[in-house]
């Protein structure tokens, strides 16, 4: 079977192009916002899920400190004490809260006018293959995949080598006869999707999307679809 053909069995029924450009053109839930932005990305490093999760801990940080006004930059962001209470109420977690920290005076030192320009900059600009010489790659709590992640929200066409991109891989990997597709560790997972996006029609973040959805339950799938719509998950 070609990679094409093989790819083309696991996009059936995947609404990955719709997926895929909601990252690309910022058409996601938290849309533009580079505090939100970022502050998903800092929400996904302890692997949790979307519905339970990362959505509900960037909703408590959005009414506590967006929609009050208390922070409106990615200056204000890091200004803000690690152990402030109302963040630790809506993050949890202290390697949340650093990644957020941290991360968000790392763009504010960047020379761009506005914060969404510093994030797609550095997004545009950061090589995933050495990611821990990276400013953001090196801080702690930032493994490859939440590296990848916050740059898949700035926009960019990327991978992140998180379990369902591992598992999707290896899956395909089995119906090829050969192929050089290598999960041992996060750098090859990314080097194998972009050989299979440079072999087939399938981008990088097609190659994510598809992933995702084949290593994502149900219920969750729902509600990243259901986010989009109007009432949110509300309407669930």
């Amino acid at each position: 079977m070609s990679v094409q053909s093989a790819l083309d069995r696991y996009a059936a029924d995947v609404p990955y192009e719709s997926l895929s450009r909601a990252f690309l053109e910022h058409d996601r839930w938290t849309g533009d916002d580079p505090r939100l932005l970022l502050a998903e990305a800092a929400a996904s490093t302890t692997g949790q899920g979307f519905r339970a999760g990362i959505y509900p801990t960037v909703e408590r940080f959005r009414e506590a400190f967006v929609e009050t006004g208390r922070v409106r930059s990615f200056a204000d962001l890091a200004a803000i004490d690690l152990e402030n209470e109302e963040l630790v109420a809506a993050f949890g977690a202290q390697r949340k809260r650093r990644v957020l920290l941290e991360a968000a005076a790392t763009l504010a030192d960047r020379p761009e006018d506005d914060d969404l320009a510093a994030l797609e900059a550095w997004a545009a600009e950061a090589d995933h293959y050495r990611y821990a010489e990276d400013p953001i790659g090196s801080i702690s709590g930032v493994g490859p995949a939440t590296f990848q992640y916050l740059r898949q929200f700035a926009g960019v066409d990327a991978v992140r080598p998180d379990p369902t991109v591992v598992a999707f891989l290896e899956d395909l990997d089995a119906d090829l006869e050969s192929s050089p597709i290598d999960t041992s560790e996060p750098r090859r997972t990314i080097a194998s999707c972009e050989w299979l996006s440079v072999v087939s029609t399938y981008r990088p973040i097609d190659l994510d999307r598809i992933a995702w959805w084949h290593g994502t339950d149900e219920d969750e799938r729902r509600a990243v679809l259901a986010i989009r719509e109007p009432g949110g998950l509300e309407s669930e």
